[in-house]
């Protein structure tokens, strides 16, 4: 999929007025949507916790927090992908502390042109988390299909008294006869059997 099809979800994490009517333009909605801005941490915790979005952008610091530790949670386990802006001063230290956790940090003060560019970075993490989520899920489902097949199996071990080959066999021709998976094969054998 091209990146320019592509619609993400933002929320902007930032306290300053002059912060977000600079970055408002870079966030077109054909591109970005929905945005959502709030003005603490307090608040994007609350809202990021009801549903998921693709970016966070931090503008630190907030008046609740300076926002590094969401930064960090935001990243952890999810597909989000975080941009924290850190005042130039504390900006290696900060970006230290963050970056093995897989947050973009960028120093203030920063222009269009580099917000534009950790965008674009931002979107292609995105899609390469994107896959891997999919990698994932697709992982997740084979071992469940193993798992099933082989439930099927000891039940028919145990009910029909087969050996193990035959007990797998009769799986794979009872999907073959009936096109169906494996995978339904064996629920229809341990529905029978349980």
């Amino acid at each position: 999929m091209n990146l320019e099809e592509r619609v993400y979800s933002v929320l902007v994490v930032s306290a300053s007025e002059n912060f977000n009517l600079a970055l408002s333009p870079l966030l077109p909605e054909s591109a970005f949507s929905p945005v959502h801005t709030v003005s603490s941490v307090g608040a994007a915790q609350r809202m990021s916790a009801e549903q998921g979005f693709d970016f966070i952008i931090i503008n630190s610091p907030l008046p609740d927090d300076a926002g590094i530790r969401f930064a960090i949670d935001a990243c952890t386990g999810k597909g989000t992908v975080v941009l924290l802006l850190v005042k130039s001063d504390t900006y290696i230290g900060i970006s230290d502390k963050v970056v093995g956790h897989g947050v973009f940090t960028l120093s203030k003060p920063t222009t269009k042109q580099t917000l534009t560019q950790a965008l674009s970075w931002m979107s292609s993490t995105r899609e390469r988390l994107r896959r891997i989520e999919k990698k994932t899920l697709s992982i997740e489902e084979k071992m469940e299909e193993i798992r099933l097949v082989n439930r099927a199996k000891w039940l028919l071990i145990n009910e029909l008294k087969m050996d193990e080959p035959h007990a797998h066999h009769y799986i794979e021709k009872q999907a073959m006869d009936l096109c169906i998976t494996k995978r339904k094969a064996a629920e229809n054998i341990i529905n029978t059997y349980s």
